[in-house]
Order: structure tokens, then sequence, then C-alpha cells
């Protein structure tokens, strides 16, 4: 089965607004990370790959912080390619994958041509629904639910 790690966690306060970096984070089934700007719908939880966002720095010979891409958890050793329909358990909690995370515009404020790299093979990333009350905190296992 494959596992990994959560890495990071970032809460956006208000749309467009900064991202904020902290250990734990609630989540609320339905709704999203508590005190995040986007809540209900299916765009509920933003998250990016490690290894991917380190592969594309060194394609744009960049150092940018992972929050420059605006996903509210970044994992590693899980691959979120293709991944549309999976749940992705995150510590207690799953999350309901529905589809990838488009690149926007605001990335090229954060490093010219970043928006045009993330676009390739899910790149940017999945987003979903949170399906599960419960707390995350950095370090906690990821791996994809086999039920």
């Amino acid at each position: 089965m494959e596992e990994g790690r959560l890495e990071a966690i970032w809460i956006k306060r208000v749309k467009r607004g900064p991202m904020d970096p902290v250990a734990e984070a609630k989540l609320v089934a339905g709704q999203g990370i508590e005190g995040n700007a986007n809540q209900g719908g299916n765009r509920q939880v933003t998250l990016i790959e490690r290894e991917v966002w380190e592969e594309i720095m060194r394609n744009l010979d960049a150092s940018l912080s992972p929050a420059a891409r605006r996903a509210n958890l970044m994992v590693n050793g899980v691959r979120l390619a293709e991944s549309h329909g999976r749940v992705l358990r995150v510590g207690s909690c799953r999350i309901q994958i529905y589809g990838e995370t488009r690149p926007c515009d605001k990335l090229d404020d954060a490093f010219v041509g970043l928006k045009e790299a993330l676009k390739p093979n899910w790149s940017g990333g999945v987003y979903g629904e949170v399906l599960d009350d419960g707390r995350i905190e950095v370090g906690d296992t990821v791996a994809w639910d086999q039920t």
C-alpha cells in the first residue's frame, strides 16, 4: 500500500489572501478546514505533492516556498495524479478527491512561468471534500483508502 506523510498545512483566511502555515488544523465534514476561506462545495481542501513541487522548482531553477502554490496540504510519498474519485486518508480523516487543481494567474505573481510549469500531469495538485470531522497535524500518515 502506498503510504506517505503530511508535510505542511496552510490556512487561507480570506480569498486571494496569504497562506498561513499551521502545525495542525480541524477538518469539518462537508465544509473544509476550520478558518479557511473556502468552505462547502467540492473544493474544500487543495493538496500538492512535495516531490512534484521540488521537481518544478528544479526545472524552473527557482526556490519558492511551496506556500506559493496556495494549496492547503502538502503530502509526500503518495501520488495525486489521476486520483479523481479516490479517497485519501490523512490521519484519522478522509478526503474525497474530485479532480485536478488548475493553476491560476496568481501563481505568476510569485514566479513568472510557475502557472505554465504546473499545468502538465496534475502537477498543480488536487481538490476534494472533507468526509470526516477531526484534527490533522503535520507528520500524520497519508494513504489511499482501500475500502
